[in-house]
């Protein structure tokens, strides 16, 4: 057996160009660890940004066909009303004959929706002389679930200057009054909208101005039922991305207030907003702060009336599903890496073996 014997330059020489190749090695795995990083982050990013766009894309669709829905429901309901009240009304312009025929008129229809607090004909001033100035009957329910007849018409109720009552005899036809609040200090006072259509006997001449009226207490539990059908719809939630159903539904009046809402909450769009987009009855969206959180709010108008159906769409439980398929993609990239540096190392290690072999030959 030969011993071969390396000179010690030649081992000195050997030694450091085995330190560069373990250098360069290492400078390699630096890159490659670089470059793989620098793809994770970029697909990252742009799975970020898909699935960004593709929440946007569905909350769209699923909140405007929500709103578009509520704002049927409600229009709906409002046209029965309304029906209902022309029955009344018409009613009332076949038995013009005296105020006892007027009354009787008036309660017999009384009960055709429950959702009407009641109906009165406001008569023009002498219209009946032996009743004087101000004649307005009122039929309403009262909380035993009866109905009262109560003659309203008065100096303090000088219904003749009510906005309802000049605009029913300057535009001859039937519409919707502007929310409005109703005091007489008796339990008819309350927030209101009025259903009004001008009667005329058979001579032409003005009669009175009839009307009906709705509190927005029903308005209120329709908005909080049809949330909860909403939440509750398993065909329309089956299929859906999102992890919360943070959202709520109201009506605003055609100057951005809201007049009726679900469990206090509120929003309020101004003209800087939106526009015009509520009094030339426009649908729209818009991201603004609600309550001091982020949100968009979707807008439609309301058949048959000037309001709007709003849905207040906070950002916050929208965009979690965001937030969760961007931890899954952080987990996936560092685990990425881990078994890229594995190999790696893995490799430097197989290297080093094969050169110790070599010197051992």
């Amino acid at each position: 057996m030969s011993i071969k014997i390396i000179p010690l330059h030649q081992f000195s020489i050997t030694r450091t160009m085995m330190k560069q190749e373990s250098k360069a090695i290492k400078w390699f795995t630096l890159y490659i660890l670089l470059a793989v990083l620098a793809v994770l982050v970029v697909v990252v990013c742009v799975s970020c940004w898909t699935c960004h766009q593709a929440i946007k894309a569905e909350n769209h669709v699923r909140y405007v066909g929500m709103m578009n829905v509520a704002s049927e429901k409600i229009a709906n309901t409002i046209s029965g009303m309304e029906m209902n009240a022309m029955n009344v009304f018409d009613e009332v312009e076949k038995h013009l004959d005296s105020p006892e025929t007027v009354v009787a008129a008036l309660e017999s229809k009384t009960s055709l929706n429950p959702e009407v607090r009641g109906y009165f004909a406001a008569f023009e001033p002498n219209y009946f002389p032996q009743e004087g100035q101000w004649f307005e009957p009122y039929v309403h329910h009262v909380d035993s679930g009866a109905f009262v007849v109560r003659q309203v018409g008065s100096l303090r109720h000088n219904y003749h200057k009510s906005d309802w009552y000049i605009r029913a005899k300057s535009s001859n036809q039937s519409f919707w009054s502007d929310p409005y609040y109703y005091y007489d200090g008796t339990d008819i006072s309350g927030h209101y909208t009025t259903f009004v259509k001008p009667i005329y006997d058979k001579t032409g001449r003005l009669a009175c101005v009839c009307g009906a009226d709705m509190t927005f207490e029903w308005l209120a539990k329709e908005l909080q039922h049809i949330d909860d059908e909403s939440r509750n719809d398993e065909l329309l939630n089956s299929n859906s991305q999102y992890g919360s159903t943070e959202f709520y539904t109201v009506v605003i009046n055609i100057d951005g207030s809201c007049i009726a809402n679900t469990e206090g909450k509120s929003v309020t769009l101004t003209k800087e907003q939106v526009g015009r987009s509520l009094e030339l009855k426009k649908s729209g969206m818009i991201d603004l702060n609600v309550n001091g959180a982020p949100s968009t709010v979707y807008f439609t108008p309301i058949d048959h009336v000037d309001w709007s159906v709003a849905v207040v769409v906070p950002h916050q439980g929208v965009m979690k599903p965001l937030l969760n398929s961007g931890i899954i993609l952080l987990v996936v990239c560092v685990l990425g890496l881990v078994v890229v540096w594995l190999i790696c190392r893995r490799l430097r290690y197989e290297k080093a073996a094969s050169e110790n072999g070599n010197r051992e030959d």
